[in-house]
């Protein structure tokens, strides 16, 4: 056996190990990861008063009819918070104009941004002192809400004594490419977080979800608040984060037959977004940012470098055994996150953009010495002294 060869099963075994724990973390999800219309919850006896906190910079294009769906709801005590952040679109006249239909809606124009605060944070502090209910719904304001939606949510919190739940929408079809990318980074993310022990007792694991977290204010007054979490670019986990740290019972929860949206609508959307992750991932360190990216791609192209013919016949099951993972994964994932199956199984695909998009935040990160999000310029140096969420 030559250096080579041997080299060449060290990699294919490590990726064996790769996608062996990501077939078991699906399964895992997929065994102990409800379904939120599946939770029992009887009506209780009183309903307690609900403030929704929808933050909303530029969402001229999707805020109306998300907040339509809102207030179409049957809840009997609902209270909604519409924080317009500095918009230069039409969004704060639509914030005014749906408060002027609806007395349940309160609105808030952000004119200037605190220093040493990020917008979308800065936003939802805002948004928690204006409301008034026990229980407080951060929502992002592209979410479509079912009928029933926040009736069962709220009943299923108090039947399960939660402080905290965390809700996955359906993801809607944009593109193939944003498709593609999106499957590979829910197939990764909810392995890399231990979805599945989130609700364990005595368990660290945590996870926020932008587009509905539900939590008791009791919970979140014994936090230290959103200050602590201002300057954190991932602000749903922070908060998850915050309330883990603090005792508070957290259940994760798939609810993509009763909340939508597009977390994507393109390509260049999908890339401005992900320019955060310069600081999200790795702190805004480039080389341990490309470190990471290399070693995505190898682990994920492991199953085709295996299948390859390079005179190592071992190689060849264990290329199929890691097909196989794939496809256990390409098969059940989608079909509980209700997205479109061949951007799964064309993973290569995906792989090439997110690895693209990551690199493309890396360059413009190192050469702009930061991040530029909703139109603020944030130094790298600030947003390390304020991460709270290590994602690696």
């Amino acid at each position: 056996m030559t250096i080579l060869q041997a080299l060449l099963i060290a990699y294919v075994f490590l990726g064996c190990v790769y996608w062996l724990y990501l077939a078991v973390g699906a399964v895992r999800v997929l065994w102990s990861v409800p379904w939120l219309s599946e939770m029992p919850a009887a009506d209780p006896a009183g309903w307690p008063r609900l403030s929704i906190v929808v933050p909303a910079a530029n969402e001229a294009d999707s805020i109306e009819s998300a907040v339509r769906s809102i207030l179409a709801q049957d809840y009997p005590d609902l209270e909604l918070v519409l924080i317009d952040d500095r918009s230069t679109d039409a969004t704060g006249a639509i914030v005014d104009r749906l408060a002027g239909e609806d007395s349940r809606v309160t609105p808030v124009h952000i004119r200037q941004l605190p220093e040493g605060w990020l917008g979308k944070v800065h936003a939802l502090d805002r948004g928690l002192q204006q409301s008034s209910g026990d229980w407080l719904l951060f929502m992002d304001a592209d979410v479509h809400l079912e009928p029933g939606a926040l009736r069962h949510a709220v009943a299923c919190c108090l039947a399960h004594d939660l402080d905290h739940l965390a809700v996955i929408p359906s993801m809607r079809s944009a593109s193939f490419l944003v498709d593609a990318a999106v499957a590979m980074f829910l197939r990764t993310f909810t392995v890399a977080t231990r979805a599945w022990a989130v609700g364990r007792p005595g368990s660290n694991a945590y996870v926020g979800v932008g587009a509905f977290n539900l939590v008791r204010r009791e919970a979140l007054d014994r936090t230290d608040g959103f200050s602590w979490l201002r300057l954190e670019v991932v602000d749903d986990m922070g908060l998850a984060l915050m309330l883990k740290r603090h005792g508070a019972r957290a259940c994760l929860a798939v609810g993509t037959d009763m909340l939508w949206l597009y977390w994507y609508r393109s390509l260049a959307e999908m890339a401005r977004g992900t320019e955060k992750a310069f600081a999200s991932v790795t702190g805004g360190r480039l080389g341990r940012l490309l470190l990471f990216s290399t070693i995505i791609a190898m682990a994920e192209l492991a199953p085709l470098v295996a299948l390859l013919p390079l005179g190592v016949p071992m190689l060849w099951p264990a290329g199929l055994g890691m097909i196989a993972a794939l496809l256990l994964m390409a098969v059940l994932g989608p079909r509980r996150a209700r997205r479109p199956l061949l951007p799964s199984l064309l993973w290569p695909i995906g792989l090439a953009v997110n690895i693209g998009l990551m690199l493309r935040s890396a360059w413009l990160g190192w050469r702009r010495g930061g991040i530029v999000w909703r139109g603020t310029f944030y130094p790298t140096p600030l947003l390390r002294q304020g991460r709270r969420v290590r994602l690696l």
